[in-house]
């Protein structure tokens, strides 16, 4: 691969880096009032012992659990595109070392 290639690679791996941790970081937000919410629903529901409680809760920890995917699907994402972004540099420095 040239290394015209390599670097343009390494900057799309780059700009996606920033991207997705910009997302990661509101996502971890997102997840973090999710599973509040879900814990204080969870709370009600065993106060009021009411069917429509149950409800509300189970809703609140389904909202907190697609959170906590989605978190997780951000997170492995990332790691790749490190492991992408690693590779490449390596790739880059073995053939400026070569060449």
């Amino acid at each position: 691969m040239t290394p015209s290639v390599l670097q343009r690679r390494l900057v799309d791996v780059s700009e996606r880096l920033k991207r997705l941790r910009a997302e990661l970081a509101v996502a971890e937000e997102q997840l973090s009032f999710l599973e509040e919410e879900a814990d204080d629903a969870r709370m009600r529901a065993l106060v009021s012992e009411t069917p429509l409680g149950d409800v509300e809760a189970r809703d609140a920890r389904r909202h907190a659990d697609a959170a906590a995917r989605q978190h997780d699907a951000l997170r492995r994402t990332v790691a790749d595109l490190l492991r992408e972004q690693d590779d490449l540099l390596d790739r880059m420095s073995a053939e400026l070392s070569h060449g």
